[in-house]
């Protein structure tokens, strides 16, 4: 097929370093001779954008009539691996001309003559930005195609006359690789040899580093990390927050240097891509990360005025490992009291059973309000695993050495009592009623006395009764925290505050209610009132706490 040339005129030729053509829009002409009339052009010394459509090249021409005059052009791929070739073909003849005669008007049509011969200057395949630098040689059209066989994409261009495409886009250096410095459990510090464009900058910030860290991979270009991300935000928009870079042109006007920005709003880091700008900084610390977790870091250097930028080559880097606790022995029998914070590692326990005995129970009491996730493992394999919330109990067969993992569901944390034992018959919590609370009837309520009633159980069970005097001044203080530790037992209280203790035993649970009348109390006074319930094995139950006014007048 004969290649034809779109260019400016003969003269425009002879006058002009560069000449730039394509193809034209319609009809064939002679072999070999190109066609010479005004039309778009691939523009020098500018950043040129091309869509290129799913299996459909592209192509752009340029010429030049000065000999050995240096050019360099460079092309960005976005999001896709794209083909480009440069290649050359040699112009043979001066111009002819030829009259057309289309609706009663002439037509001059000029052509210049074309070599067989194409010469392959550079082919790449891949989806990182490559430049091509040669010199121009006399009477020469060069050709460069532009092919996406995966998707529609886009890519970028930029031609220039001089051996390096300085200015427009920012340069890197020898060696462009991000190194990492220092790695924390939480942290990753990286470093990069300064861009030749940032250093030779004056007072004006045109040059910047924008850097990206993100848990899926590394990316070629800006261009990639941007339409990557609003891909994820289309799939996935109830999760995703704004994106942070909608182009170019925001990286280098709105993120300014020391500018956190997160492409997810929520607090899931797990999943959150994070950019900041440094500024002329070539040194940077990621904080706020993940423990034992893989990051991708990429720095580009992003020039501000023209929306055009230049990848180094990112680097990956691993946070090192929560620090593993300490496994603590259990003594059987023995009862512990654990608190729990919610950002430290899980704590662990191990316990092994004496070698005559074949069954271990494993008991548990929350004493906050907050739940506690519990898993106990024997040679890496989960034996059981329960969310205790109040009371728990585990027994399991065998005797192996048990470890068992305690963690806060919550983030504030939580604090419990565990026992292990292989007297599984004595179990350290007493028979639990069906309700932990304590009512008062308000009838039988009076100036000096108060009457409370409780759920009791078929066991033969010792319940003691506590009271504790309120200040008007702390009474709403006292009604918001009367519960939060139900681990407290009657060790915890001072002998004057004891008002009884009884024994109760009911085998019909529904008449297992027993009560007690509390005298000698003060007309219009607030007071505290406890209820413990103590099993055969003397570990105390706390009823939620009940706080009752006596009647000021009777």
């Amino acid at each position: 097929m004969a290649l034809y040339l779109s260019c400016c005129l003969l003269l425009s030729l002879l006058c002009s370093p560069v000449c730039q053509c394509h193809w034209p829009p319609g009809g064939l002409h002679p072999k070999n001779e190109v066609l010479l009339y005004p039309s778009p052009v691939l523009p020098e010394g500018r950043i040129t954008s091309v869509q290129l459509k799913r299996n459909s090249p592209k192509r752009w021409y340029f010429a030049v009539q000065e000999a050995r005059s240096p050019y360099s052009i460079t092309v960005t791929p976005c999001d896709v691996p794209i083909e480009w070739r440069l290649s050359a073909k040699t112009l043979l003849a001066k111009p002819v001309s030829t009259i057309h005669l289309e609706s009663k008007k002439s037509k001059t049509e000029q052509y210049w003559r074309t070599s067989e011969a194409v010469v392959d200057l550079f082919i790449y395949s891949g989806n990182s930005a490559e430049t091509f630098t040669g010199h121009f040689s006399s009477k020469t059209l060069y050709t460069i195609m532009l092919l996406s066989t995966e998707r529609d994409t886009q890519v970028t261009m930029y031609l220039t006359t001089r051996d390096r495409p300085r200015g427009l886009i920012p340069e890197l250096p020898l060696d462009p690789q991000v190194d990492t410095v220092g790695v924390g459990m939480t942290s990753v510090t990286i470093s990069w040899e300064p861009s030749p464009s940032v250093l030779q900058q004056r007072q004006q910030q045109d040059f910047h580093y924008c850097l990206l860290v993100n848990r899926w991979h590394n990316y070629k270009s800006l261009c990639a990390a941007e339409t990557a991300m609003k891909k994820k935000e289309v799939e996935k928009p109830s999760s995703m927050g704004s994106w942070w870079w909608h182009g170019s042109s925001e990286i280098s006007t709105n993120l300014h240097p020391g500018q956190h920005t997160a492409l997810k709003s929520s607090g899931d880091k797990s999943s959150a891509v994070t950019g900041v700008c440094t500024g002329t900084e070539n040194i940077y610390t990621f904080s706020d990360l993940l423990p034992e977790t893989q990051y991708y870091f990429d720095v580009f250097v992003v020039n501000r005025l023209n929306q055009t930028s230049s990848t180094y080559t990112g680097t990956i880097a691993h946070t090192l490992p929560e620090p593993q606790p300490e496994v603590v022995q259990l003594i059987d029998a023995e009862i512990i009291r654990v608190d729990l914070e919610g950002r430290r590692p899980q704590q662990q326990y191990s316990f092994r059973p004496k070698s005559w005995q074949r069954s271990a129970l494993f008991t548990f009491q929350t004493c906050t309000r907050g739940q506690v996730r519990v898993k106990i493992t024997s040679k890496g394999r989960t034996l059981a695993s329960q969310v205790v919330d109040g009371l728990g109990r585990i027994l399991l067969e065998g005797k192996p050495k048990y470890v068992l993992q305690l963690e806060p569901v919550s983030k504030s944390g939580a604090s419990l009592k565990i026992q292990a034992s292989t007297a599984y018959h004595k179990p350290a919590f007493p028979l639990l009623p069906e309700s932990l609370n304590v009512k008062s009837f308000s009838k039988l309520r009076t100036c000096n006395s108060v009457t409370l009633a409780w759920l009791g159980t078929q066991e033969r069970s010792k319940y003691c009764v506590y009271r504790k005097r309120i200040a008007e001044t702390q009474l709403q203080l006292v009604k918001k925290k009367k519960d939060d530790d139900r681990c407290s037992g009657p060790e915890s209280r001072r002998k004057a505050e004891k008002v009884l203790c009884k024994y109760f035993q009911e085998l019909n649970p529904l008449r297992a209610v027993t009560t007690a009348t509390v005298a000698g109390l003060e007309p219009g006074t607030s007071y505290l009132f406890d209820v413990y319930l103590i099993g055969q094995w003397g570990f105390p139950i706390k009823y939620r706490s009940k706080v009752v006014r006596t009647r000021k007048a009777c």
